[in-house]
């Protein structure tokens, strides 16, 4: 019985959204402007068809020479957002139905009712910040504040989510989850769709750091994902880095916490080894988004592709026959762009399986044709959502035209 692979990389955009400028992204393309900051060398995602799926997005191949041995296309969501919940659900099946809460671009952003309950129920003096912020600034801004007078601080973004950040030390781990569980409840009237928990170490400025031990409160998927299917049908499900917090552990298996991208790649090997037949592994490679797109690290973001991809023939020479590698993204977080939030870009769908016939499978119109492919693929569902393209069979080797 043939297995799945689903690699996230987490932010990895290739620009061409059609909805890019109501976003305020209109000219985003986290690969491109990566490729004009440095000579980006990936040539095991190039063979995979990267530099061809960006052709097929933007009309721009930064890999034109490389020889195709994979499958690709492009996706494109429908959902209204550009966070990680948003992109990951679309993928497991599950587009956005509604939309999300946000808070407000004033000072407090948080509304007061809800200032209050945290305060109250927690047992806490205050919060601080109540701002949009990027998340390793304001922790250099409050993070002495915090230590001394015991106030989480408490931010938000364009994304729908309250982060909040405590010392690990001084303030304590689970008193910060629980202020975070305290913080889901609360904000489930307002459709915020996570509470993220920010422990970071250090005492001064300047040697503040953020810990592995992010923890994410979601809201629960409003229909079954494809985790959640496959599940539900017996299967093996191995989950690797934030997967399991971001579907609010409905479906996700063995939940493997690890951090930093090489630990990602390290528990996938082991978790290959481990997974059953017609089961399905799934990891996100969270660094590319928090430490290098949010960060506006172009070179720091390049680095960390050259690094993912050096390490994907070990990967793809320890699949079986019938197993189905898929590589693609969330959403786009160009580093080269203005602010710190994520962008609103298509993303690049690159599958590997050996004997693969090599070809596109053109321009998806949902995110959750992958969910649905890797569905078919395994022989449940199907899912409530997305169209299964065939990975059998030969493609063309131009790109087909885009299905409308």
């Amino acid at each position: 019985m043939p297995r799945a692979i689903l690699l996230i990389l987490d932010s990895f955009g290739i620009g061409g959204a059609p909805d890019a400028a109501s976003f305020g992204d209109e000219g985003a393309n986290t690969l491109l402007h990566i490729c004009e900051a440095m000579a980006l060398k990936v040539p095991n995602m190039a063979a995979l068809g990267l530099g061809r799926a960006s052709a097929l997005s933007t009309g721009r191949n930064p890999f034109p020479d490389t020889p195709l041995i994979g499958q690709y296309g492009v996706a494109r969501e429908v959902s209204r957002g550009k966070d990680t919940i948003t992109g990951h659900w679309e993928i497991g099946g599950v587009p956005l139905s509604h939309e999300w809460g946000y808070f407000p671009h004033t000072i407090p952003a948080l509304p007061q009712d809800l200032i209050e309950g945290i305060l109250t129920r927690c047992n806490l003096p205050g919060l601080l910040a109540l701002s949009h912020a990027s998340g390793t600034q304001v922790i250099e801004d409050f993070g002495e504040e915090h230590i001394r007078t015991g106030k989480p601080i408490a931010y938000t973004s364009t994304d729908s989510v309250l982060q909040i950040a405590g010392h690990e030390a001084h303030f304590g781990l689970e008193r910060l989850y629980e202020v975070c569980r305290v913080a889901r409840d609360l904000t489930y009237p307002m459709r915020i769709g996570r509470i993220i928990a920010r422990p970071f170490l250090g005492e001064r400025p300047g040697a503040f750091r953020r810990t592995g031990h992010r923890k994410d409160f979601a809201v629960t998927p409003p229909a079954p994902t494809l985790l959640e299917v496959l599940s539900k049908a017996g299967r093996d499900v191995i989950s690797v880095g934030k997967i399991g917090d971001i579907y609010a552990h409905v479906g996700t298996g063995r939940e493997v916490k690890v951090a930093g991208n090489p630990a990602f790649m390290e528990a996938t090997l082991e978790g290959l080894e481990m997974l059953a037949d017609g089961g399905l592994l799934m990891t996100n490679f969270v660094d590319f988004d928090t430490e290098f797109g949010h960060r506006r690290d172009a070179l720091g973001y390049g680095r960390a592709l050259e690094a993912f991809d050096a390490a994907l023939p070990v990967l793809m020479s320890r699949l079986k026959t019938g197993d189905l590698l898929v590589l693609t993204a969330d959403h786009g977080n160009d580093p080269s762009w203005k602010g710190t939030d994520h962008t609103r870009e298509q993303v690049p769908v690159m599958s590997y399986m050996p004997g693969i016939a090599p070809g596109s499978f053109g321009l998806r119109l949902s995110f959750a044709d992958i969910g649905q492919t890797i569905a078919r693929h395994l022989g449940v569902g199907p899912l409530g959502a997305g169209t299964a393209w065939d990975v059998l069979t030969p493609a063309a080797s131009e790109p087909p035209a885009a299905r409308s």
